[in-house]
């Protein structure tokens, strides 16, 4: 029988991070993998094929010149789903060879085939020629990730009416879409079709999107969203969804009727963990298929079973994941970890770029906590005028107290970049003389940052501690 000192089920974010981390600790180390490839969903479905899918299209749109050039500007007239697809491949192909060499280089085993369990420290493994293995292991990290939610009432047919995996598969570009569910997967592939001019309806049942970000920030965007004639519905659930015709009805519960040629189902999803057997090793997943875990250490109810990545729900973040692993790899073999950073980003690949960290506007109110805000445009900077943007912000929150930065929130062209510098000036405690004294390259659209310092500099006022220092000195 094989023996392992720590096996990894799964190879996205979190168990590649995991099974890198285990091996460089010399541990004998086993990734088992369903899929025929490396990379879990991250790689082939989701995280990479979504922004790769966004770059493709802004580039052959010539959708971040059309600022200087007019809406009808087109850098290819004709684009079909060929043209998107053919720079996924290549970049896929990058991705699985970068990560099968991380794996060969730090001699991290590799199995394909659906594992179970037989108990906590036993797993038995069914290759796709029939085979059937069985391991033995110290500790197991579950990164199953997971799958789009696909309910009984949607009459999935993988060529009009799709979920977020299929519709990397797409054949035609649609002329139009409707999609439920305003997550952020969803609002990442409706804005995306929406930059290829499909003619997109977003239907969700909240009042709002993006509940997470800030208020102001998710206003300025639902804004940009309606002026390039992006349907919004709110507060409204499917009823049904029918093919008649070649084109896809849905009816929503107040009877309103919507036609398109695609509907896209992006309302959840849900963790892979059916197959896993679960049972025979005292763990159980809640309804969404998902697990309990020690946020700390990644532990499950069973302490030789981890669990890390999309798996353990909130917030379901390739980066998140990364760091997940590594934490429960690290003590599922006996190494000490430090204590994770505070503040972490959130990045949404919309069309615009949506990216935020720290307190939200609405979170320092529920705290009591006296604050003051600064904001600056895209369009008030040089780099800004330089690239044809009219749209884009940076918005900063800063304690009145200790004038310490609590939160950066960022909507436009590169906020996903942008949004580091925010991150390190919160996580090592920063205040908004940070932003005001320091020197930024010009023209960048790093300058934001301190076209927003001094906004909320303006209103704060000067440190007074500074001239009782001065007299004291003197």
């Amino acid at each position: 029988m094989n023996q392992y000192d720590f096996v990894v089920i799964g190879s996205g974010p979190a168990g590649r991070r995991a099974a890198i981390q285990a091996a460089k600790l010399e541990k004998k180390v086993l990734v088992i993998e369903k899929g025929t490839r490396v990379g879990g969903v991250s790689v082939h479905t989701g995280t990479i094929p979504s922004k790769t899918l966004r770059e493709t299209a802004l580039n052959l749109t010539g959708w971040r010149e059309r600022g200087f050039y007019g809406r009808s500007y087109r850098v290819k007239q004709e684009i079909n789903a060929d043209d998107l697809r053919r720079r996924l491949l290549i970049t896929l192909d990058h991705e699985v060879e970068v990560l099968e060499h991380q794996f060969a280089r730090n001699r991290v085993q590799q199995m394909r085939g659906t594992a179970t369990f037989v108990d906590a420290h036993t797993i038995e493994v069914a290759k796709e020629d029939g085979e059937i293995l069985r391991v033995q292991t110290k500790s197991v990290l579950l990164a199953v990730g997971t799958r789009p939610f696909r309910p009984s009432h949607v009459p999935f047919d993988d060529i009009s009416i799709l979920d977020s995996d299929d519709i990397l598969e797409i054949k035609e570009l649609p002329r139009s879409m409707v999609v439920i569910g305003a997550g952020v997967i969803g609002i990442e592939y409706a804005t995306i079709f929406s930059a290829l001019d499909t003619a997109v309806t977003v239907v969700e049942p909240r009042d709002t999107m993006l509940d997470f970000i800030d208020k102001e920030i998710v206003e300025d965007f639902t804004y940009q969203l309606r002026d390039r004639n992006m349907k919004l519905i709110f507060g409204q659930t499917v009823e049904t969804v029918e093919k008649i015709d070649g084109k896809c009805r849905v009816t929503l519960k107040n009877g309103r009727v919507l036609m398109a040629e695609m509907v896209l189902f992006a309302a959840g999803r849900v963790g892979a963990t059916d197959t896993l057997n679960l049972s025979a090793c005292g763990l159980e997943a809640d309804n969404r298929g998902r697990l309990k875990v020690n946020p700390e250490t990644f532990q499950t109810a069973v302490p030789n079973i981890y669990a890390a990545g999309d798996v353990v729900g909130f917030p379901s973040l390739a980066s998140t994941s990364m760091e997940q692993g590594r934490i429960a790899a690290r003590h599922a073999v006996g190494a000490p970890s430090h204590e994770p950073p505070q503040f972490f980003p959130y990045g949404i690949y919309a069309v615009p770029e949506i990216s935020t960290c720290g307190l939200t506007e609405e979170e320092v109110i529920q705290r009591n906590i006296p604050y003051e805000c600064g904001i600056a445009h895209f369009r008030e900077t040089s780099r800004g005028h330089i690239m044809g943007l009219d749209s884009g912000m940076l918005k900063m929150i800063f304690s009145l107290k200790t004038r310490r930065l609590l939160g950066v929130h960022i909507v436009g062209e590169g906020a996903t970049e942008l949004v580091h510098i925010g991150q390190a000036v919160l996580n090592l405690k920063g205040t908004v003389e940070y932003f005001v004294e320091n020197t930024f390259n010009y023209p960048t659209l790093a300058e934001a940052y301190k076209i927003a310092g001094l906004d909320a500099w303006n209103r704060m006022g000067e440190l007074k501690v500074e001239k009782i220092e001065r007299k004291a000195a003197e």
